[in-house]
């Protein structure tokens, strides 16, 4: 079973490269078509005077106008509020925004679920292990992206923002663990996570994509052992390789032995990675602790030069935060791999074929007349 899975590894290096994926917009790989508006795209928290406020941003590169596929699925966003988290090392908190000392017991205390109606209207609403819900704010509806990422400006996202009273939560509370989910209500699976931005959307982490933050750490190790194998196989054998596939960023590292959530501490300012505001520049600020396919792919996708560091629109400084909507237009088409295969592997396959065959009935013809030839004789 290793073998097979060496060579299909070796044999997807040299087929399949590795796509332009940017924060949880292109994550999971593997989501159907018809499951795009409960694509995750962005998971925002942060303070705003007596307010906390929580943003789930989801469905990428929108541009048309509703209705929306968004009956089939239930939204959450989980917090957890009793795991203890601790900030003296320096290399976790600016990577993590803390250490998490016992990342196997993270439940949800806490669980906000959000139902749509395909018109982005609310459908049903839940709160749990929050006081005071009455005075809990929801807008949803369409607004801009603001993830400051050039490939998806000009573009819009459905958005599902609440204003929390602080006073909702324990007045002792001072850290939190957050994370989101999306499931399909028909046969209860969650099909997307997103925690910590610049996560899940990272070849190495879409394990992470289907499981709870409890099992996280597991999941990860289990993938390492299978990674090192393959890497110290194309070490000895295909070195070439092996430094591809130390590029390819599907390699365990050292630090990522961490559960994918957000951590948020009222201890220290709030900003990534201590929550995240929709001013941050994650693309930046990840790239800075070791993973910078954001920031590479910011330079690949446009010829704008300095990279853009702020959202395409102006935010609001008021409740719901996110700019105005772009104008409604139609939407692109599903890229489609068909004309592609048509052309470098049917046509191909196609015309080696008919020269085979060809080659097989000139054959058989000359030897039919060379043996026509000596009964003659």
């Amino acid at each position: 079973m290793q073998n097979v899975r060496i060579l299909s590894f070796v044999f997807a290096l040299f087929f399949f490269p590795f796509a332009n994926y940017a924060s949880d917009h292109a994550d999971p790989f593997t989501i159907d078509p018809d499951e795009q508006a409960a694509n995750l795209t962005g998971l925002f928290f942060f303070p705003e005077g007596d307010q906390m406020i929580a943003i789930l941003n989801v469905r990428r590169s929108l541009t048309g106008a509703p209705p929306y596929i968004l009956d089939p699925f239930e939204f959450t966003i989980n917090m957890d509020t009793h795991t203890k988290v601790t900030f003296d090392n320096a290399e976790d908190r600016a990577r993590y925004g803390g250490t998490i000392v016992n990342p196997d017991g993270i439940q949800p205390d806490i669980s906000i679920k959000i139902r749509l109606n395909n018109d982005v209207t609310v459908k049903e609403k839940t709160f749990k292990g929050l006081k005071n819900t009455e005075n809990i704010k929801l807008y949803t509806g369409v607004r801009d992206d603001p993830f400051i990422f050039p490939k998806f400006f000009n573009v819009n996202i459905i958005t599902m923002v609440l204003s929390i009273p602080k006073s909702s939560f324990s007045e002792t509370q001072k850290n939190w663990l957050l994370w989101a989910t999306s499931k399909r209500i028909e046969d209860g699976k969650q099909f997307d996570h997103v925690g910590r931005s610049n996560r899940t959307q990272l070849g190495r982490f879409e394990i992470l994509n289907t499981l709870p933050p409890s099992e996280h750490v597991a999941a990860i190790k289990k993938a390492a052992e299978s990674a090192d194998k393959i890497q110290k196989f194309l070490q000895a054998c295909l070195p070439p390789l092996a430094n591809l596939n130390q590029l390819s960023g599907l390699l365990i590292r050292h630090y990522d032995y961490v559960p994918d959530v957000m951590v948020y501490t009222n201890q220290f300012l709030p900003g990534f990675p201590n929550g995240r505001r929709l001013t941050d520049d994650v693309a930046l600020l990840t790239c800075n602790q070791g993973d910078c396919p954001l920031q590479e792919n910011a330079f690949i996708d446009t010829k704008q030069w300095p990279r853009a560091t702020v959202n395409d629109k102006p935010l609001l400084t008021a409740f719901p935060y996110l700019a105005e909507p772009w104008p409604a237009r139609p939407q692109n088409p599903t890229p489609s791999c068909w004309p592609y295969i048509m052309q470098y592997v049917v046509i191909p396959v196609v015309i080696i074929l008919a020269l085979v065959i060809g080659l097989i009935v000139w054959w058989k013809r000359k030897c039919a007349c060379h043996h026509h030839s000596h009964t003659e004789a």
